[in-house]
């Protein structure tokens, strides 16, 4: 069991900069390929970035890339979402995520292992 918790949401205004943090308790952090999706109301979850076991690799949808930066801290069981030049389409509730997939390129909540209860992200144009 992981549990996973997440802070750093709120409201920016458009071009603005938020920084999200997922703190895991539980089994061996290190297991887990780290995620973050997102739910915007009245839309599906959706995949955002993940980072691999080790942080060496990293992989993002394509309307973040080059905004967002997702980063891991082993030793201090966290993991990090730096969001830059925020739009009011990435207005949704962030989730922290887990899984335990071989590859990083896992972009369906339905393979999600564990997550977080969510934190809200409002960018205001």
């Amino acid at each position: 069991q992981v549990a996973l918790v997440e802070s750093g949401g709120g409201l920016v205004q458009a071009g603005g900069s938020l920084r999200l943090s997922c703190a895991a308790s539980g089994r061996t952090f290190s297991w887990y390929v780290m995620g973050w999706f997102r739910q915007a109301p009245g839309k599906e979850r959706e995949f955002v970035a993940a980072i691999s076991r080790s942080g060496g690799s990293t992989y993002y949808t394509d309307s973040v890339k080059g905004r967002f930066t997702i980063s891991r801290d082993n030793a201090k069981n966290t993991v990090d979402l730096q969001m830059n030049s925020l739009k009011p389409e990435d207005t949704a509730v962030y989730y922290c995520a887990a899984h335990t997939r071989a590859s990083i390129l896992v972009v369906s909540p339905s393979s999600i292992d564990y997550w977080g209860q969510g934190t809200q992200v409002t960018v205001s144009s």
